[in-house]
């Protein structure tokens, strides 16, 4: 992993009651700060995606109280608060023929952020980057807004 990536934590989530909650208190009590999620969901089960403090640690803690997580590279595109910044980015990555498999978005301080799931996220960063935007640094996407 790169300089120019991040991790994001995910935890698959059977659909049911206290679910969500067990896993938020399990990152609590470990003192795992969530900076951004995402909840995607179907009748049976919902994927939950995170960009936490201290993702190994958040990983840790959970496997300690028997939930399954994994961590995934993932891209933080900074996007400025103007409109149409976040569709150049997207033409630029369309132009690049790189595929992206979803994406969120969280305020960052003055600008957004924008998390990108791709299969190739060193092109993605590349792509950006020589399109004149910039990404997040670990550090900056682990501590937003502070």
């Amino acid at each position: 992993m790169s300089n120019s990536t991040i991790k994001q934590l995910s935890v698959f989530l059977e659909n049911r009651e206290g679910r969500l909650d067990e896993v938020l208190a399990t990152l609590a009590a470990g003192e795992v700060n969530i900076v951004a999620l995402s909840l995607a969901d179907t009748s049976d089960y919902g994927m939950l995606r995170m960009i936490v403090s201290e993702p190994d640690k958040g990983r840790a803690v959970l496997k300690e109280a028997g939930i399954t997580a994994m961590l995934t590279e993932v891209v933080a595109l900074r996007v400025p608060h103007a409109a149409g910044s976040l569709s150049k980015a997207m033409h630029q990555l369309v132009e690049g023929k790189v595929n992206i498999e979803y994406m969120y978005a969280f305020a960052n301080g003055s600008d957004a952020a924008a998390v990108l799931k791709s299969d190739d996220p060193e092109k993605v960063v590349s792509i950006l980057k020589e399109s004149g935007f910039d990404v997040y640094s670990a550090d900056e996407a682990y501590r937003a807004n502070v």
